[in-house]
């Protein structure tokens, strides 16, 4: 939702440094993660629940600043978010840990070196999101250009922010991390 907005928002071109951010923000966490950072959550669960919270109310407040957002077809006055920006998506988005605890857990086979597994998850995770993250941005951009200024564009930033806040209602309450 974050590419697709700020694709929308600002345009194809501009939205690339956050998406890049965006896409390599996912290693700072499969790194980690591949290397023993779930054992460290089983002796101090207390640390990640807080973390857990804190961050779903950073893609809570995220939600919100897209619902508020209007689309623009001409260059806007503030500047598209950047690299440093996107970066720390991921980290700070309990859906991320999920999905990657879940890939360690459902794709690594016993036996797998440490390194082996957590590099080949860390390359096709990389290059998905080379691949889709275009998309999103480009489809923002499209939004933007077919919807901007039109009685349509709040209905539609709600429905981003709405879908946004309910993937994280569920990673919190309903059978998430």
């Amino acid at each position: 939702m974050a590419l697709l907005a700020t694709g929308a928002r600002y345009g194809f071109r501009q939205a690339l440094p956050f998406m890049l951010g965006v896409a390599f923000g996912k290693q700072l966490i499969i790194w980690p993660i591949g290397f023993g950072l779930m054992e460290l959550a089983e002796r101090a669960p207390f640390i990640f629940l807080a973390l857990k919270y804190i961050s779903a109310a950073y893609i809570i407040w995220l939600a919100w600043k897209v619902a508020n957002m209007r689309l623009s077809t001409e260059s806007v006055g503030d500047k598209a978010p950047g690299f440093l920006a996107g970066l720390i998506i991921h980290p700070l988005n309990p859906k991320a840990w999920a999905m990657i605890v879940g890939g360690f857990t459902a794709f690594v086979g016993v036996g797998t070196s440490t390194f082996e597994a957590t590099a080949i998850i860390a390359a096709v995770l990389l290059a998905c999101q080379l691949l889709m993250h275009p998309l999103w941005t480009l489809a923002g951009d499209s939004l933007a250009k077919t919807l901007a200024g039109t009685p349509a564009e709040p209905y539609l930033m709600y429905t981003l922010a709405a879908l946004t806040v309910a993937s994280v209602l569920f990673v919190l309450f309903g059978g998430g991390t």
